[in-house]
């Protein structure tokens, strides 16, 4: 009868597969209700500031200038949020205009493999607007082609 040794020592690639398995599971974990982040918000960026000013020194507290050009940064940063904002509701209008205009219409919808083309009868509002042809609703980026009437 032979005998069978278990091997219960891991190798150092299987150490370091498995802490890089743990760490990222790790960091996707929500801690106190949060979830990292790479990059900082206004409500971070507000924050920070307000962390600074309650922790400078009171002899030689904040020039007046930085104070000012942190507050300039601030309103830059949440402008620029804004027209985010608004840039995406008109590329939502836009792309809904889009797909009413193929209302009626044939078109020919790429389905990776295999094309199919009907005339388009319905379509939803959204940011992802779809199209229906047949009984079936199709992504709008899916269209190929639109024939005239």
């Amino acid at each position: 009868m032979e005998s069978v040794s278990l091997n219960t020592q891991m190798s150092a690639q299987e150490k370091a597969k498995l802490q890089m398995t743990v760490d990222t599971y790790n960091k996707s974990l929500a801690v106190n209700g949060r979830t990292t982040s790479q990059s900082l918000g206004k409500d971070d960026f507000l924050k920070l500031l307000i962390t600074q000013m309650q922790n400078q020194d009171p002899t030689d507290p904040m020039d007046n200038t930085e104070f000012i050009a942190q507050m300039a940064e601030f309103s830059t940063l949440e402008q620029m949020t804004n027209m985010n904002a608004n840039f995406e509701q008109l590329n939502t209008m836009l792309t809904s205009n889009n797909a009413m205009g193929t209302i009626g219409r044939t078109v020919e919808i790429d389905l990776g493999d295999t094309t199919t083309s009907g005339v388009v009868q319905a379509v939803t509002y959204g940011n992802h607007p779809q199209v229906k042809v047949g009984n079936m609703y199709y992504d709008l980026n899916k269209i190929a082609a639109v024939y005239g009437e």
